[in-house]
């Protein structure tokens, strides 16, 4: 791999390590700090490598230099000598040699503590997302602006206020204490599972950039399928259903970008691969007697990678949908319902079914109505297209329903 390839590679993939490390090392209230020497680190890399050529072994070289610039900054910096280093796990005086652990053991433990310290309820949705893909997964403000559909002024607030927060809480960076991990689990398992959504169902058409972000909701997921602390059935769930839907994202869009519908999906495209493995998490997920949404819609994605067109099927469907909306009711999946609602019962019933719901500041509620309704009769089904692509954000979804409102009228 050519530097050009090589540094944005492992800034991905060791940005985030070397500034969680660095992070639960000097504290949140430092995080700054921490970011940048990560930077400089890479910025050294960048000036290093061009004229002396690529070490024989990358990572270790960055390992090395981020600890002498930890270093360094502690020696340099009288107030960070005297006011931090006093209160460092690895060092009890200021004249006591600064360690960097970056062994992967320690890499891992730190980025699952940031994890339960970045998903703190006083923290918005939507900023925890945002410091996970900054802190824990290395992506950049331009990377994460894009898969806000925001502008880089925007995500550099939200990043600000979040670690503010954080600093006021004084969030330390460690693991809950035994009677506290159930109940700060499920904010984790929240947030990844947003993260997850936001790569999957992005509107962003950035397909590499979509399929990044699902990769590193699905890693950190498998990180607390790994300690002993967090695999539980739950966690398992989660991370069954994001191979489920994972599998699937090849055939979601063409060469173009555009959408592919379920029905029109080619199988052969599916990954099996990790069908199988959601299909085994999905079994580790039923040890215990612990019921979570994930486990529910875990059960949805995998009957959408069973492509038979069966009543049985979607009569299974209609029940996990009813189950999940016992558990957690969202007006999305009672829509999604109403779907499977409309395959077991047929569409009149369906159109009953989903009118109740009465969603008319949603484009999906009239894109299912004129689904419902075509075949019965186009002309309302027509007009609930127009009041789909009336509320339509993006360019994708606009073509998706034109091409319905053409095929209703015969064009």
């Amino acid at each position: 791999m050519e530097q050009k390839e090589l540094i944005p590679h492992l800034f991905r993939t060791e940005f985030s390590k070397i500034t969680t490390v660095l992070s639960k090392l000097f504290g949140i209230k430092h995080i700054e700090i921490a970011e940048d020497i990560a930077g400089d680190t890479f910025l050294s890399a960048f000036e290093t490598w061009s004229f002396k050529g690529i070490p024989e072994n990358p990572t270790a070289w960055l390992y090395t230099v981020a600890k002498n610039k930890a270093k360094n900054y502690l020696q340099r910096n009288q107030t960070f000598r005297e006011k931090v280093a006093p209160h460092l796990s690895y060092t009890s005086s200021p004249s006591q040699e600064i360690e960097v652990d970056l062994s992967d053991r320690n890499i891992t433990d730190s980025q699952l503590q940031m994890l339960f310290a970045i998903c703190h309820p006083s923290i918005s949705a939507e900023a925890q997302i945002a410091l996970a893909l900054r802190i824990l997964c290395g992506f950049g403000i331009d990377e994460i602006a894009a898969a806000f559909l925001t502008n880089k002024e925007t995500i550099n607030k939200r990043l600000f206020r979040a670690k503010e927060k954080l600093k006021q809480e004084k969030m330390p960076i460690e693991f809950p204490g035994e009677a506290e991990i159930d109940k700060r689990l499920e904010p984790v398992l929240r947030t990844l599972y947003l993260f997850f959504n936001e790569g999957y169902y992005s509107e962003s058409h950035d397909a590499i950039l979509r399929k990044d972000l699902c990769l590193e909701a699905m890693r950190l997921t498998y990180l607390l399928i790994e300690n002993d602390r967090t695999d539980q059935p739950a966690v398992n769930a989660l991370f069954a259903l994001m191979c489920f839907h994972s599998s699937r994202f090849d055939a979601r869009t063409n060469e173009n970008g555009e959408i592919i519908l379920y029905q029109e999906q080619d199988e052969t495209l599916w990954n099996q691969e990790l069908i199988t493995r959601g299909i085994y998490f999905m079994k580790e997920a039923a040890r215990g007697s612990e019921i979570s949404k994930y486990h529910w819609e875990a059960g949805i994605a995998y009957w959408l990678t069973v492509k038979t067109d069966t009543k049985e099927k979607w009569e299974d469907v209609l029940q996990l949908y009813n189950r999940l909306l016992i558990t957690e009711y969202s007006p999305i999946a009672a829509l999604n319902r109403t779907y499977a609602f409309s395959k077991v019962y047929g569409k009149a019933a369906g159109i009953t079914e989903a009118e109740k719901l009465n969603l008319t500041n949603n484009h999906f509620y009239y894109t299912l109505l004129g689904e419902l309704y075509t075949g019965i009769d186009d002309t309302r089904a027509k007009i609930n297209f127009e009041n789909a692509l009336s509320l339509a954000k993006t360019k994708t979804d606009k073509q998706v329903i034109q091409a319905k409102i053409d095929k209703t009228m015969g064009g």
